[in-house]
């Protein structure tokens, strides 16, 4: 009988990696080392579940905030503060989950794995029981608590918990961290019904304890489940600027990090506003708009886990790029849908297309990396410089909305900010397919 525990030796993956470190002359120090990679076994599939449940938990919960701001501007923040204010959280949520990959990215690479995550963990779970707290119409005790407080906990989490799953996994990476970041759709969906349901029942205070004590019960699952198998293997040069300022020489880097940007400012449009748009519209039922959210972010996970498994043959450039562009088109119909028919088929398209880019975006990034030693701070620096995209994108949209909501205004600003990010996306495709000599990028 196969021991599961072990991975089949014909699977295994071993690569000579040049552990590189930037020198002062901006070229790299290398130091030769054989890995392997497992490509398989109990340890690695109980770590990527073990991951998966922490993505349900906390980038579940980001993707979940559209059910937060319909609820803020409809009831909640009773009529004092406009849609642009209230996005306020969740953009600052986000930005705090993208930025801190600096630091965690860092800390990561440096062997702070577990640390992170427990720290992580704790600092989150607490700001829910602190959200649960906070009063009605009270902008400021909402926004430190759930912008402030969990952005900052679920950042601390979300690099380390992606990157670790690269130690078991080359072939198959792209596969196997699409399969963890789908943790983050299925939990969107069922966060976002479970709150639908639990504020119409239970009202706002009881609802955000309940989701905090169950958060916190996957999160401490998870934390026991996830195991790291390589040593760390530190950078020689820990200065974060002599790393920037070798990856920033990169021009196909450079044009990752401004497209990522772009996208975020435009990507969490319809996350955010799908719901509201669809209960302001009265083209359907309060109830029936309460499943839009689920749906699309339940529909992220075909886009996550099925588009990526054409990488190996297609390229992770030619599949990411197409998928955003076929958002931009997706946005500009949510101006022409009339019916709730309608409304449900852009939830799902988008939500294929929008899963395929966010399944892909860290193993995008990641492939950009010389060494495994790279991995974590190429994806910090990433991470922080298009975080800014996501702390403006939504509340200019916002603001564009206006009291009055005018829709076209902020479906425009959204699409052709995507737009902008995959002509990027395009023109790093470019880039590296010249230098590999390859199409297939």
């Amino acid at each position: 009988m196969t021991n599961l525990n072990k991975p089949n030796e014909k699977d295994a993956e071993t690569v000579i990696n040049a552990d590189a470190s930037p020198s002062q002359n901006g070229h790299s120090d290398e130091k030769r080392v054989e890995v392997t990679y497992p490509e398989g076994g109990l340890q690695a599939w109980t770590t990527v579940f073990a991951i998966w449940l922490i993505q349900f938990s906390t980038f579940g919960y980001t993707n979940a905030y559209g059910v937060f701001n319909d609820y803020y501007v409809r009831i909640y923040m009773e009529g004092k503060y406009s849609s642009s204010t209230v996005s306020w959280i969740g953009s600052m949520q986000l930005w705090l989950v993208m930025s801190s990959g600096i630091i965690s990215g860092r800390l990561y690479d440096l062997g702070y794995f577990y640390h992170l995550l427990i720290g992580g963990s704790i600092i989150f779970v607490f700001s829910l029981f602190m959200l649960s707290l906070a009063h009605p119409g009270e902008f400021y005790q909402i926004f430190l608590a759930q912008g402030v407080g969990a952005g900052l906990g679920i950042g601390l989490i979300y690099v380390p918990g992606i990157a670790v799953v690269s130690q078991y996994f080359y072939r198959r990476r792209t596969l196997a961290m699409a399969v963890v970041a789908s943790g983050s759709g299925v939990g969107a969906a069922l966060q976002s019904i479970m709150l639908n349901k639990l504020f119409q029942r239970l009202g706002f205070h009881t609802t955000v304890r309940i989701s905090a004590a169950f958060n916190a019960g996957l999160l401490c699952i998870g934390i026991l489940l996830s195991r790291t198998r390589l040593s760390p293997t530190p950078p020689q040069d820990n200065n974060l600027l002599r790393h920037m300022k070798v990856f920033f020489r990169e021009p196909q880097y450079v044009a990752v990090v401004l497209g990522t940007f772009f996208n975020l400012m435009g990507l969490f449009f319809p996350t955010f506003f799908l719901q509201l748009n669809a209960n302001q519209k009265r083209i359907m039922s309060e109830s029936l708009a309460f499943y839009l959210l689920p749906v699309m972010n339940a529909s992220t996970v075909i886009g996550r886990v099925i588009i990526p498994m054409m990488v190996p043959v297609l390229g992770i450039f030619n599949i990411v790029t197409p998928s955003v562009f076929i958002c931009v088109i997706l946005i500009f119909c949510e101006l022409a849908v009339t019916s709730a028919g309608g409304y449900f088929v852009v939830a799902v398209l988008y939500g294929v297309f929008w899963g395929a880019y966010v399944g892909m975006f860290a193993p995008m990034v990641g492939s950009l990396a010389k060494t495994d030693s790279e991995i974590g701070a190429r994806m910090g620096i990433c991470f922080t410089f298009n975080s800014f995209g996501g702390l403006i994108g939504t509340p200019i949209a916002g603001a564009l909305l206006t009291s009055s909501y005018v829709w076209w205004q902020p479906t425009l600003f959204a699409g052709l900010c995507c737009a902008a990010g995959a002509i990027c996306l395009a023109a790093s495709r470019f880039w590296i397919a010249r230098e590999k000599d390859s199409q297939i990028v």
